[in-house]
């Protein structure tokens, strides 16, 4: 990841999922934390966890921060 875009983790649907973005590229559908480190880590970002998710800067948390899951 080169671009200093920042990753967008979107407001939770109905069923608590959080769709999750890098640039223009949609990694998926996240469900914990866990999920967002892994699509990061498949998107390249190796040295990713659960901590690093919730205090970086890089991450835009739209709608709600990392402990809101539910709609």
């Amino acid at each position: 990841m080169a671009s200093a875009q920042p990753i967008v983790i979107y407001p939770p649907a109905e069923d608590g999922g959080r769709r999750v973005r890098v640039d223009d590229r949609f990694l998926g559908i996240a469900y914990g934390l866990l999920d967002i480190v892994e699509f990061l880590r498949l998107a390249g970002l190796e040295d990713v966890d659960d901590l690093w998710v919730r205090q970086s800067g890089l991450i835009e948390w739209r709608g709600s921060g990392p402990d809101e899951w539910e709609q």
